[in-house]
């Protein structure tokens, strides 16, 4: 069985808004290609709801635990 990847750390913009991210092999994804690698399965760990906005958004599982959510991940 081969282990998906799994987001480990963000690069956020200026405003605080992630713009990449890092998996656990060490690819560095922009946000768009990490939704779509989270859209086809690729990623564990992560999914992509629309926001209030209309706009697609890349968010962590929902597992009650608050140090693994994207916005708290470490920065590269």
């Amino acid at each position: 069985m081969e282990l998906k990847e799994t987001i480990v750390a963000v690069r956020k913009n200026g405003d605080g808004d992630i713009v990449q991210l890092k998996t656990s092999s060490g690819r560095v994804l922009h946000y768009k290609d990490a939704q779509k690698e989270a859209q086809n399965g690729e990623i564990a760990g992560v999914n992509v709801f629309m926001g209030k906005d209309g706009d697609p958004h890349l968010r962590g599982n929902a597992d009650g635990d608050p140090t693994n959510n994207l916005d708290n991940l470490p920065s590269f």
